[in-house]
């Protein structure tokens, strides 16, 4: 059985196509991927990202624990509302996975972790919440919505109450509040995404969703389906985790290493492996290839360098750059002519620093 988010309905009303992505029935398009990439890069669209996984922690001790859950360091929240994204280690410093965690009171933090990573991501940090008696408290009675663009958080702000207006204008990115919705309905808005725009990302009741949806779409703005998210995030160099990184993967292979905080003194789950890692020399890289001439990169193909083969994690067409573009990782070392092995073809291809795209315009040398 297949999961469904409480706007399952809304997308079929709207024609969505829709597939199975991590267990859950989720639209990938509303009639053309293209289309709803350019928006959300043009103006604003929104997503259903209710099936993320939005975990509370509650207990005296909780940032305690939350030092030694995060490879990145919680002591970097120290204002109400903050935000902060980090990897959780096994002890071998693979990735169990990237989440975003939010400063609410001493006592009181909340997390939003990956949606095909719910059950073993529960399981790991209630296991590990015991030490530090924290409660660990899922929270399936939530519904979110993300919505990105250069013009989205001006479309959110106009559909708040008007006393909530001044104050999420000044939001910083990375930060989150509470503010009242239409109808005063009570929303979690946080100045997060994954699309490489400006935007919000909006935790509500699951019973104020649908007419939620229905405001945005009101005010102007595009629904947008799961492949437009995808080929977004890979243009603003974003990891998806199980495809970019997973748990034989450490932070420094997926070119997470600016996630890693070594503060001195915390002992956080995967610090030895990590600081071993880095000690011996890290042997694999993660870079961004750039296709010039007419082809896919796809996921899993070959890469071929002067040091031995890699391959391709995240890899597609990108919209905004009207070409393909790619995650690899690849042995570490002067990569020389680099080459991708298309279905028997060595197509060359270009190593490039990415993101790809930036506040909606190719980088330099992109």
């Amino acid at each position: 059985m297949t999961d469904k988010t409480v706007l399952n309905d809304t997308h079929r009303a709207l024609g969505a196509r829709m597939v199975d992505f991590g267990g859950w029935d989720m639209p990938i398009n509303y009639g053309s991927q293209i289309e709803e990439h350019h928006v959300v890069r043009r103006d604003a669209g929104m997503f259903d990202v209710s099936h993320m996984t939005v975990v509370d922690l509650h207990g005296a001790r909780t940032r305690e624990f939350l030092r030694h859950l995060l490879a990145n360091s919680v002591d970097k929240l120290k204002v109400q509302g903050k935000a902060l994204y980090s990897c959780m280690l096994n002890e071998q410093g693979g990735v169990i996975d990237d989440l975003i965690v939010y400063f609410l009171g001493e006592e009181f933090f909340r997390l939003v972790v990956n949606a095909a990573t719910r059950e073993k991501d529960l399981a790991w940090i209630t296991q590990q919440a015991k030490a530090f008696d924290v409660e660990v408290k899922e929270r399936p009675d939530y519904a979110m919505i993300a919505v990105q663009g250069p013009n989205a958080r001006a479309k959110v702000i106009g559909l708040l109450a008007e006393v909530d207006h001044e104050r999420m204008k000044k939001l910083g990115k990375f930060a989150a509040a509470a503010a009242q919705g239409p109808h005063g309905m009570p929303l979690f808005v946080a100045r997060t995404g994954y699309t490489g725009e400006d935007g919000f990302e909006i935790i509500v009741p699951q019973e104020h969703a649908v007419a939620l949806w229905q405001a945005l779409a009101a005010a102007g703005v595009a629904p947008a389906g799961l492949g437009a998210r995808d080929t977004l995030r890979l243009e603003a160099g974003m990891n998806l985790y199980g495809q970019d990184m997973d748990d034989t993967v450490s932070p420094w292979e997926a070119n997470l290493g600016w996630t890693i905080a070594l503060d001195e003194g915390r002992d956080f789950i995967g610090r030895n492996a990590l600081e071993a890692q880095k000690a011996a020399g890290v042997k694999r890289v993660m870079v961004g290839l750039v296709l010039d001439d007419k082809g896919v990169l796809r996921h899993g193909q070959p890469v071929l360098t002067a040091n031995g083969a890699g391959e391709i994690l995240s890899g597609s067409f990108a919209p905004t750059l009207n070409k393909a573009v790619a995650f690899a990782r690849i042995p570490v070392g002067e990569p020389g002519d680099v080459r991708v092995d298309i279905r028997g073809r060595e197509v060359p291809v270009r190593i490039v620093k990415y993101p790809f795209v930036r506040d909606g315009q190719p980088c330099e040398g992109i």
